[in-house]
């Protein structure tokens, strides 16, 4: 929106071509997101508390989080408002790929809204069934894939990339590309959900894991760079590192509020759609291993949860004092802010490792 009156504007005066840069723009994305969450903020936790849309806390799990009982939830409305604007102000409107991102995101959120409002309103505490919740990740997951699939113009845009080096790609084909998409679009959004179980755990992990994929998306969108670092050239890829800005702003914005003590939790509202759109972004760029490595805690609390079901369900014993496996931690000693900082530390050097496979091939 703003891009366009930019574009306008610049015909007459040539100052404003500097806002076609996206890395302008990013910044001014990130910026966006931020003032918006700040503004927007404490007016819906207030909101959200005077509706009385309260957390239930498991009484089988820490006795510390007892105390969070009625905490807000459904505060990842918030970042998903933020995003959809600052996106809608700062990206190119006539990018197809920032509008498969954003539909993706909007309608894995309408699939958590719909499950937290069920559980905290109607007080159904098994929300939206997991039969219709996998119907519909599955419908909205397939549906991305095989429009990516099926409007790529280069059949690199469709290889499944090994990193670390330069020539190792497996070309997928449509039925592989679509099964490839699905799972790490739905896989992703759900260990991003099961990693909400902390304040503040499952969103700075997000937002450092956007902005590396903002990186990788700048890269394969710029026909010099990408054929530099050995990255397949994807046309339209660049506008997506607006949208990991915005991501990164309103993400950071939601944790002064997520941070513990949290004044409000993020819910399956914030969650299944952040990790969605980091799953579909990771397709569109071809780095599904990276965000593999960049997301390992949240691919190390899926393992723990299906681990631990497995064990019980064939021995009757548990692997863990409980799963997710941050709860093991807490359970253990590990006071929750460790838990939540150690996470973070972790996946810090990930991103890291991640970053390192645009040079290392």
């Amino acid at each position: 929106m703003l891009l366009a009156l930019a574009q306008w504007l610049a015909e007459d005066i040539r100052a404003f071509n500097v806002f076609t840069y996206i890395t302008l723009r990013a910044v001014l994305a990130t910026l966006t997101a931020l003032g918006i969450s700040f503004v927007v903020g404490p007016t819906m936790i207030r909101k959200l508390t005077a509706y009385k849309i309260g957390q239930a806390v498991r009484d089988d799990g820490p006795q510390t989080h007892l105390i969070k009982s009625g905490t807000p939830t459904m505060g990842g409305a918030l970042i998903l408002v933020s995003i959809i604007i600052t996106t809608l102000l700062w990206a190119d409107l006539t990018n197809r790929l920032v509008w498969v991102v954003l539909l993706v995101l909007l309608g894995f959120g309408a699939i958590g809204w719909v499950d937290d409002y069920r559980k905290v309103v109607h007080r159904n505490p098994k929300g939206l069934s997991m039969r219709d919740k996998y119907f519909w990740q599955s419908v909205i997951g397939l549906s991305a894939a095989a429009y990516l699939a099926f409007s790529t113009s280069l059949p690199a845009q469709t290889e499944f990339i090994v990193p670390f080096f330069k020539q190792v790609a497996y070309p997928l084909g449509a039925v592989g590309f679509l099964l490839v998409s699905y799972f790490v679009i739905v896989g992703t959004s759900n260990a991003v959900n099961l990693t909400d179980g902390l304040d503040g755990l499952a969103i700075m992990p997000t937002v450092m894991v956007a902005s590396a994929l903002g990186v990788f998306a700048y890269v394969a969108g710029h026909a010099v760079f990408s054929k530099y670092l050995g990255f397949p050239y994807i046309p339209g890829a660049g506008e997506l590192t607006v949208f990991c800005a915005a991501l990164a702003g309103s993400g950071l914005a939601f944790l002064w509020f997520n941070a513990y003590p949290a004044e409000v939790f993020m819910g399956d509202v914030g969650a299944l759609a952040l990790g969605a759109a980091l799953g579909v972004l990771a397709v569109i760029v071809r780095q599904e291993i990276v965000l593999f490595v960049m997301g390992g805690v949240f691919v190390v609390e899926t393992l723990s949860v299906a681990l631990q079901i497995a064990s019980f369900k064939l021995t009757g014993k548990r692997i863990f004092r409980m799963a997710p496996l941050h709860h093991h931690y807490e359970l253990k000693g590990w006071k929750e802010n460790q838990v939540v900082v150690r996470f973070w530390i972790i996946t810090m050097m990930l991103v890291l490792v991640g970053l390192s496979t645009l040079k290392l091939r």
